[in-house]
């Protein structure tokens, strides 16, 4: 593979959670991909996770992003 192995940096119990994940990574140019999705029935994806992966390359860029603390509150401008 030209970009190396896929790595997983992050796994979820929920597809929508790890869709909003990888939105957050592919808009910040870090090409990323939902494995492990059976179902959209949550109920049915209990006994295995869902799992976010992107390429070794991209992986210290990825989990700086994931475990980012939440912009706050824009300041008032003065």
């Amino acid at each position: 593979m030209k970009d190396g192995e896929y790595k997983t940096v992050a796994r979820y119990a929920d597809a929508v959670s790890a869709h909003i994940a990888e939105g957050m990574l592919l808009e910040n140019g870090i090409p990323a991909v939902v494995f492990g999705e059976v179902s959209s029935y949550p109920s049915l994806n209990v006994m295995d996770s869902i799992e976010l992966k992107v390429f070794e390359k991209d992986y210290d860029a990825a989990m700086a992003l994931l475990n980012a603390p939440a912009d706050p509150a824009p300041a008032d401008s003065e």
